[in-house]
């Protein structure tokens, strides 16, 4: 069979992060068994009330094939009285089939719907317990198709294409058992079709795993392309880099439709043979049936029994086939989103806890990709409540520099410690309990502002959460709420600004209580004034508490107790704002610049 050739993969094709691992196929084998093992009553259950319905189903092909038997042989008077006791029989067996028929389909669906929700949940659990700098440095674009395209695409297998393979399965093996029951010289008649069909099969399923691993890689490239392109669109701007982006855009996209055409010719050409493989195995039976009939060899109601059920194989066959399509589809998914599980979760020396809360790094060496650092021999000493700010220009390695400190990342080579324990030892758990981080991203959980707060500690009262928004100026409008702290806010719910989105990033911090935080221009969605109010008012909240800012305004800079200047990798500078001024160097260009 020879028709389009696969698209081509292009490995020179830049990406800006790594992707997630697609899990192995013991790691996916592992999870579907856990998986069934969990259900296996409820499966169990659709077995069982399938096999009813597929043995009712064909108690009306015996039945005719019985009373054309009589037809042959029979008399008129014989004919109508087995008519008479093949009626009741008949009618009943249709009674049981679709009730039984509707307990298949129940059954099947409330199977699938609380397998894909334990799949949702066990994705969330794990992706929540991976090591943050492992999501870091995936990106958006990687975890966002796999949270909705990845999903969707499982949704419709876990609702139907499981319960309906299984249900297929049992239905072919029952028809053939019927088969060799009532009319054995035809079972193998039906044989005849199947290497027609094996051969199809295995041309189409030796493509089809790659095809669609590719495709649903392709659309994570476009997905992560296009999300980078939206979220940096400013900076696209100012670099004149939009053409590059849209011909990176197109590009993706190309490729992404290019594997969707081959799955889609391979398709094209299995069905055909599905087609042709039903049309021979009634053929067949009749055909050699026929043959049999004619050499006495059966009687002509077994014929008609066989012929029935043969017919009868169309349905589960083209059910078997069609689904386990659609599980090519779902595997890729399932792979992807089981990936998840072949990473390693950071659990970290749960004995290991700090001394103190003074932060350390000592020739700190960093790089995202291997042999390329954007940090190197960067030492650092801060003491406790001390306020140091990060500047320097633009991809200097201010924020990367802080989420080392905050124990996102571990560093390539030094250390970085706190009260003398080694942050990329300790547990994740234990590290968030002392150092938070706060960035330029936040998020609104759809729900009441209060459950939105109370991420941040749980049991914390309606007094604490009040205060923790007046800490950082939000009091005021959320107080003019209708619904106070139950006003459902989010998707649905009221349309929060980006700047009340931040503040309550920032309450969530001050409820979190860490004696070390990481700000990385976590209030740059604030106008200027707004943005130096809240600052003041933040920082008697964090008076006494130890406080590393990645200055995006230089007034945040001037505040600090020390200010390290990062440029190219490296701590260029280190001092007081007064210091530095008087230094006459990089701060000072800066600061002059800045301030006019």
């Amino acid at each position: 069979m020879i028709g389009v050739a696969p698209p081509a993969y292009d490995p020179a094709a830049p990406t800006t992060a790594e992707t997630l691992p697609v899990g192995a196929p013991a790691t996916v084998r592992a999870y579907v068994a856990e998986l069934f093992q969990r259900h296996r009553r409820a499966f169990l259950l659709l077995i069982t009330v399938n096999t009813v319905a597929v043995i009712a189903s064909m108690v009306g092909p015996y039945l005719l094939g019985s009373l054309v038997q009589r037809v042959s042989d029979g008399t008129a008077a014989a004919l109508e009285l087995h008519m008479e006791r093949t009626a009741a029989p008949f009618v009943l067996a249709l009674v049981v089939q679709a009730v039984f028929v509707r307990q298949v389909r129940l059954r099947g669906a409330m199977l699938g719907e609380r397998m894909l929700a334990d799949l949702r949940e066990d994705f969330l659990v794990r992706s929540v317990g991976l090591p943050p700098g492992v999501l870091e440095r995936a990106g958006t674009g990687d975890l966002l198709s796999r949270i909705t395209t990845d999903i969707d695409r499982l949704a419709n297998a876990m609702r139907e294409a499981v319960p309906q393979l299984a249900i297929g399965v049992v239905w072919v093996a029952l028809l053939l058992g019927g088969l060799a029951v009532t009319a054995p010289p035809l079972a193998p008649a039906v044989l005849v079709a199947v290497p027609i069909l094996v051969v199809g099969c295995r041309w189409y399923f030796k493509r089809a795993p790659s095809g669609y691993r590719s495709e649903a890689a392709g659309y994570a490239a476009v997905a992560a392309v296009l999300s980078e392109t939206v979220d940096a669109g400013r900076t696209i701007e100012a670099h004149r880099l939009s053409e590059r982006r849209i011909a990176l855009s197109d590009r993706r996209v190309q490729e992404w439709t290019a594997w969707e055409r081959y799955t889609l010719w391979l398709r094209s050409v299995l069905f055909p043979v599905i087609n042709l493989t039903h049309v021979t195995v009634l053929g067949s039976v009749l055909m050699i049936g026929g043959y049999f009939v004619l050499q006495g060899w059966i009687g002509v109601g077994q014929l008609t029994t066989g012929a029935l059920i043969a017919q009868m194989l169309v349905d589960p066959v083209g059910l078997i086939l069609r689904w386990y399509d659609e599980l090519q589809v779902a595997q890729v998914s399932l792979a992807r989103l089981v990936g998840v599980r072949d990473i390693e979760p950071d659990a970290g020396d749960a004995s290991l806890a700090p001394e103190g809360r003074d932060v350390h790094a000592d020739g700190v060496h960093f790089g995202y990709r291997a042999g390329v650092d954007v940090l190197r021999k960067v030492t650092l000493e801060v003491a406790p409540g001390t306020r140091l700010a990060l500047v320097g220009p633009s991809g200097a390695g201010k924020s990367t520099l802080g989420r080392l400190l905050a124990g996102i990342y571990a560093p390539r080579a030094g250390r970085i410690t706190l009260g003398g324990a080694e942050l990329s030892r300790m547990s994740a758990e234990r590290v968030r309990s002392h150092v938070a981080l706060v960035n330029q991203e936040h998020h609104v959980f759809v729900g009441a502002l209060r459950d939105n707060l109370l991420l941040a500690r749980t049991e914390a009262d309606d007094a604490e959460l009040w205060a923790a928004l007046g800490a950082v100026d939000a009091n005021g409008w959320a107080r003019a709420l209708d619904d106070g702290l139950d006003t459902e806010v989010g998707s649905g719910g009221l349309a929060l600004t980006p700047a009340q989105a931040q503040q309550i990033a920032l309450a969530r911090l001050v409820l979190a209580d860490p004696h070390t935080l990481v700000l990385d221009e976590a209030t740059s969605l604030l106008d200027p004034r707004a943005a130096r109010h809240l600052e003041r008012s933040l920082a008697r909240v964090l008076d006494g508490r130890t406080v590393v800012a990645i200055a995006h305004r230089l007034h945040t800079a001037h505040d600090a107790d020390v200010i390290a200047v990062v440029e190219n990798g490296r701590i260029s500078e280190l001092g007081s704002h007064d210091q530095l001024v008087a230094a006459n160097g990089a701060y000072a260009a800066l600061w002059r610049s800045w301030h006019g």
